[in-house]
C-alpha cells in the first residue's frame, strides 16, 4: 500500500497524519466537479511543519489520499461527531465551504463509499492499532498526536476567526487532565492564541484511539493555517513559509520534547 507510510520509533508517541494526502484515484476524479476545488481543504504542509516528529523517535502514521475521497478522522458509521453544526462526511460531497464536490448525480452511492471504507479507511486505522499495541507493549503509557490544520476564516463551520492553536481532547476525555494541561501550557507561553475543546474537540483518531485508563492518551491539534503559510483566497496553496512557521515549529518541538518525556516518566517509575 504505497499509499500508506509507517515510520516506526521507539519512543512512547505516535504521529498521526490523516489529512495531507492530495492523491485522488482517476475513477473517482473523473467525477469530480473540480481537482483544485476536491483538494483546497488539505491540511496542507502540516508533514512539512511536523518533519521533527520522527527524528525525536515517534512513530508517524501518514495516508498520502485525499481527505475528499474517504476522510480517515471520521465515524465510519457514518455519523456526525458534530452533531447540530456543519461539517464534512465519511465520503465528502461539499467542501468545507459548502460547495459541492461532485457533478451532479455523480456522488458515492452506498457501495463506493463501503469500497472506500475498506480499500483505505480500515488500513488506516488498522497500522493504528497495531503501533499503537506495539508501543504500548514497551511503555506504561503512551501519546497519540492527532496533527491538522485548517484556514483561519471558514464561516460555515466556525465564527470569526480561530485561534492558532485548538487542542482537542473530547473534552478532556481522551487524555489525562495533566497532559492536556501541559498542552495548554505550550500554547499559552507561545503568545499565540489558542483554545481547548472549542470549534474543534477531536475528531475519530482522537476519540476512538484515547484510552487513558489502559495508558493510551489522544489530543488532536489544529492549527490555523496562518500560524505557518500565508492563507490565499483560490484554490492553489500559498507555499510553505519558513519564516511564519518558525515560531509554531519551534512551540511544537518543545511541546513534543515534553510529551515524551511525560509519557516515559511512568514507565521509567514502573520498570
Amino acid at each position: 500500500m504505497n499509499w500508506l507510510n509507517v515510520t516506526r520509533g521507539s519512543a512512547p508517541m505516535l504521529v498521526s497524519l490523516p489529512h495531507t494526502g492530495t492523491e485522488i484515484p482517476p475513477a473517482i476524479a473523473e467525477r469530480l466537479a473540480s481537482l483544485p476545488l476536491a483538494r483546497n481543504d488539505t491540511d496542507w504542509w502540516i508533514d512539512r511543519l511536523y518533519d521533527f516528529a520522527s527524528t525525536m523517535g515517534a512513530t508517524v502514521i501518514h495516508t498520502t489520499i485525499s481527505r475528499s475521497v474517504i476522510d480517515v478522522n471520521r465515524d465510519p458509521s457514518g455519523q456526525s461527531l458534530y452533531p447540530g453544526q456543519a461539517t464534512t462526511g465519511l465520503c465528502p460531497t461539499t467542501s468545507f465551504d459548502g460547495t459541492p464536490l461532485y457533478r451532479p448525480g455523480a456522488e458515492p452511492d452506498d457501495a463506493d463509499i463501503d469500497a472506500r471504507r475498506r480499500d483505505y479507511f480500515d488500513p488506516y486505522h488498522a497500522a493504528l492499532a497495531a503501533e499503537i499495541a506495539r508501543l504500548r507493549a514497551d511503555h506504561t503509557r503512551i501519546v497519540v498526536y492527532d496533527c491538522h490544520s485548517i484556514r483561519s476564516v471558514v464561516p460555515r463551520l466556525f465564527e470569526g476567526e480561530l485561534p492558532v492553536f485548538n487542542i482537542g481532547t473530547n473534552d478532556a476525555v481522551s487524555c489525562a487532565p495533566e497532559l492536556q494541561a501541559l498542552v495548554e501550557r505550550h500554547c499559552d507561553a507561545s503568545g499565540l492564541s489558542s483554545v481547548s475543546n472549542g470549534r474543534f474537540k477531536g475528531g475519530w483518531i482522537t476519540r476512538n484511539s484515547g484510552d487513558p485508563t489502559n495508558g493510551i492518551h489522544a489530543v488532536q491539534m489544529e492549527i490555523a493555517c496562518r500560524g505557518y503559510m500565508d492563507e490565499r483566497a483560490d484554490f492553489e496553496p500559498a507555499a510553505y513559509s519558513f519564516e511564519r512557521a518558525a515560531p509554531v515549529r519551534s512551540v511544537l518541538q518543545r511541546l513534543f520534547a515534553d510529551m515524551v518525556e511525560w509519557a516515559g516518566q511512568q514507565s521509567t517509575q514502573m520498570a
